[in-house]
């Protein structure tokens, strides 16, 4: 009989199966440890991929490697074997159980694992089980007292992670939030004074008193250094992460979407109102986020209560403490075999740098920072050594930005008659400079991506992207080979196909029984053999998700992020603080909230302006419809560029082309969210996919009818081609009444309200540019605040969206309707007299 598989191989899995399970587990962890953190600071598919994929098999690897461990205890020993190999093993099971605790840098990689929590209390049981039946087999064991220790370091790491699901499990977060019950005033205590002294004729009323509402309320700041001076004092690093550390424990009910008081809707409004600058909210809100992050993904918020920390210090005390014993033990060379010896060693070597690693991630946390210190009453206080300490740890961290100078671009007329022109000789750049400072963090110092995901405008490269270029390698080279092989069959078949095809030709004409019988065959199979070939891809390919799988890896690579410029930042952050303004009431934060464009078309166009013109473009609309619309409506104005009104005065022409530029970008933006971030639209999206396809078949449609494709000229001048042709189209008549609703194409309505943009800023001279930015800030609010909260923290864990910074921003600004802020907690007394 013939063995399938050769003794050889037999023989080497017997005598390595532990160890490479063992070993492979403990690579795991290592990537575990080491990559997981860096999912939260980019998007790239690969490293979520690479983390994924650990992240299932170390639970796996660890379980198999137990079941080896259990398996091998019952075999006789062999003639070659040490005679306690054995015993040594038994001290291997501790050392998976502690692999199953996991890394700190990673409890979740869903939300959904965490609501899994009760299972990790049953593997815990069961794995502990299966460890001390391991002990018990190779009893008496002269390693009982390092494996104790090893197993009560395990045991409480495995606690730790349990603990950490438990308690970022949604119900638990929210219980953990709802304060103690509140019976309010003693109604029956009151009431029986009330009938005493009504008996006794005395003149007695029973009135409410509430808390003093915003508008009465006194001016008081939270922190001096926030007060309103002609030049505000600038926050210290160490008071951005305390100010995070604070809000983080008001804001994260809005993950479970618990209601608010107005005290703490107040408390952060005047804050973020007296900041010195929209900088400052930015780094309040990206540390906020990152808190939240650490607390439904991660150990650290375990770690950083007294119970964490004393299980951390035991943990690791008595990891060392069984490595001290280890390696004094004596005869180790005689008792166990010499490559068994070498992988405890590794593991205990690796057990202990990883250990001291999570260390030095918990002692140099951002949560150990403002855990450590507090806000201090007198911003002139000096500050202690240790507060100095985490000041200038935190400063490595910083945003940083690059300054880039941009030229707008264009052969417009920037000069007066008789002036010297701004076009400089052999340069097409306008000279009409504008700076932007970049998002430029280093990439290991980031806490989040810091980019906006769209067409890359500056030249920022990503210090990384090489490496998952390299990452990605192996796809490409499996696309190409795919691609040339079954390019290389498609040939050889429609060669195969000409050769039978001249064969039956010639009989059909010499033999007129081959005409009978041969080509009615051939013509009803055979030729239809590469059509049936290429529908079984098609159908192989949709059903295994092969060209999803190319699609992802092509979008990885060449689909990069904009740097987010905190002018953009600025821009948006100044138009929510202008909102808030308006949002002195329950209905008027909701009113804002729910505005998707309207708010702004009434609130700035002119009042002789038909206002209504415009606004029925996001009335009358559903929410992806008039996203499409908007979308298509500013790229064709911004193609237009070169017929544009362009201001004389330097400054509005600075402020034009800055609408111009955040208009572009945010409205790119929302379509990449549209389409490829269904997850964070859900709620909003529609029928958006929908319209988007038929809108593009349309474009196709007239592209093909007006010979666009065919003008072989660079792709910028096609563009610019393709927007003439669009706006040409006479578009007086509704497109629905004249196609009706059968295809839901926005196309030529889009042209409609482009030519209307148009049309109102020459007839009201009122920079279009700035009504269309400040429109699309209100429709990404209004996708920010109905985005369900998971999906927020969710997209945490993928790099982070600037979708999720305007969620918070609105939070804090109060823009939301989860603020109750129109009455206080009433207290009734009992007054006796007139």
């Amino acid at each position: 009989m013939v063995d399938v598989i050769p003794k050889e191989i037999k023989h080497a899995w017997g005598r390595w199966n532990i160890s490479g399970s063992i070993i492979l587990s403990l690579i795991l962890q290592a990537i575990l440890l080491c990559f997981s953190p860096l999912r939260k600071r980019t998007p790239q598919r690969h490293l979520i991929i690479l983390i994924w994929s650990s992240y299932l098999l170390a639970d796996w690897s660890a379980n198999f490697a137990v079941g080896l461990i259990s398996k091998n205890q019952g075999k006789d020993l062999k003639p070659d074997d040490p005679p306690q190999d054995k015993k040594l093993m038994a001290l291997w099971a501790p050392f998976l159980l502690l692999h199953l605790g996991g890394p700190d840098t990673i409890t979740a990689f869903a939300l959904e694992d965490n609501a899994l929590w009760l299972r990790h209390v049953f593997g815990l049981v069961f794995q502990a089980i299966a460890g001390a039946y391991v002990v018990l087999q190779s009893l008496p064991n002269s390693l009982w007292v390092i494996i104790l220790l090893v197993f009560i370091s395990g045991t409480i790491k495995y606690l730790e992670r349990t603990t950490a699901l438990y308690s970022a499990s949604l119900d638990k977060f929210r219980d953990s939030m709802i304060q103690a019950p509140d019976p309010g005033p003693n109604y029956a205590k009151l009431m029986e004074e009330y009938k005493a002294k009504k008996e006794a004729r005395l003149p007695t009323k029973i009135i409410l008193t509430d808390e003093p509402d915003k508008e009465h309320r006194p001016k008081k700041l939270e922190h001096p250094s926030l007060a309103s001076e002609t030049k505000r004092k600038e926050l210290t690093h160490l008071e951005i992460v305390q100010y995070a550390y604070k809000f983080f424990n008001t804001f994260k009910g809005l993950v479970v979407n618990l209601i608010f008081s107005f005290r703490e809707r107040d408390e952060s409004l005047e804050i973020f109102e007296n900041l010195a600058d929209s900088e400052e909210a930015l780094r309040i809100i990206e540390v906020e986020l990152g808190f939240l992050y650490d607390a439904l993904f991660t150990k650290i918020a375990v770690l950083h209560t007294v119970f964490g920390t004393v299980s951390r210090v035991v943990a690791s005390g008595t990891l060392v403490a069984a490595f001290i014993l280890f390696y004094k033990k004596s005869n180790k060379g005689r008792d166990f075999h010499g490559a068994d010896v070498v992988v405890t060693y590794i593991l205990f070597a690796v057990g202990l740098v990883l250990d001291f690693i999570s260390i030095l991630l918990f002692l140099f946390s951002d949560w150990t920072c403002a855990a450590l210190s507090s806000l201090k009453d007198d911003p002139d206080e000096p500050l202690s050594w240790k507060d100095r300490f985490f000041n200038w740890l935190l400063e490595f961290r910083k945003l940083s930005w690059k300054s880039q100078e941009c030229y707008n671009k264009g052969t417009h007329k920037c000069s007066k008659e008789g002036e010297k022109p701004c076009i400089k000789e052999g340069d097409d750049k306008c000279s009409m400079v504008q700076k932007h400072h970049m998002l430029t963090t280093p990439f290991f110092l980031r806490r989040w991506c810091g980019s906006v995901n769209l067409k890359r405008i500056h030249d920022a490269g990503d210090e990384f992207r090489f490496l998952w270029i390299i990452i990605a390698f192996p796809f490409k080279i499996l696309n190409f080979i795919i691609q040339k092989v079954f390019g290389w069959i498609s040939e050889l078949i429609n060669t195969v196909h000409r050769w039978i095809s001249h064969i039956v030709n010639a009989l059909s004409r010499n033999h007129p029984w081959a005409r009978r019988t041969i080509y009615p065959i051939y013509i009803l199979f055979l030729f239809h053999i590469p059509d049936f070939i290429k529908y079984v891809w098609n159908v192989l390919s949709e059903f295994f998700g092969i060209s999803d799988t190319f699609d992802m890896v092509h979008k990885t690579l060449f689909v990069h992020g904009e740097p987010m410029t905190k002018e953009l930042w600025k821009f948006m952050f100044e138009e929510l603080k202008n909102k808030s303004k308006y949002g002195d009431s329950p209905e008027n934060a909701k009113r804002i909230s729910l505005a998707r464009g309207e708010w702004t078309l009434r609130e700035n166009l002119p009042k002789d302006a038909d206002r209504e013109k415009l606004v029925r473009y996001v009335t009358k609309v559903d929410y992806d419809q008039s996203l499409l619309m908007w979308h298509i409506a500013t790229e064709l104005c911004y193609q237009q560029h070169e017929e544009e009104t362009i201001p004389e005065d330097t400054d509005k022409k600075r402020e034009h082309y800055s609408y111009r530029e955040f208009s572009k970008i945010i409205s790119d933006y929302m379509m990449y969210l549209l389409i490829l971030q269904p997850s964070l639209m859900s709620e909003v999206a529609g029928i958006g996919k929908i319209r988007f396809r038929d809108t593009l078949a349309e474009a196709d449609k007239f592209f093909q009818r007006r010979r666009i494709y065919n003008l072989g000229v660079k792709t910028t001048t096609l563009v610019k081609i393709a927007t003439i042709n669009i706006l040409a189209v006479n578009s007086e008549i509704e497109p629905m009444d004249v196609k009706g609703d059968r295809s839901k194409s926005v196309l030529f309505d889009a042209s409609r309200l482009a030519k209307d943009l148009t049309e109102m800023e020459k007839t009201h001279e009122k920079d279009k540019w700035e009504i269309l930015s400040k429109v699309w800030v209100e429709l990404l609010c209004y996708a920010a605040c109905h985005c369900d909260a998971t999906a927020h923290v969710e997209q945490l864990s993928r790099g982070g969206e600037l979708i999720n910074f305007v969620w918070l921003l609105m939070a804090h600004f109060g823009l939301t309707d989860q603020f109750q802020i129109n009455k206080g907690d009433a207290r009734a007394k009992l007054i006796i007299g007139k």
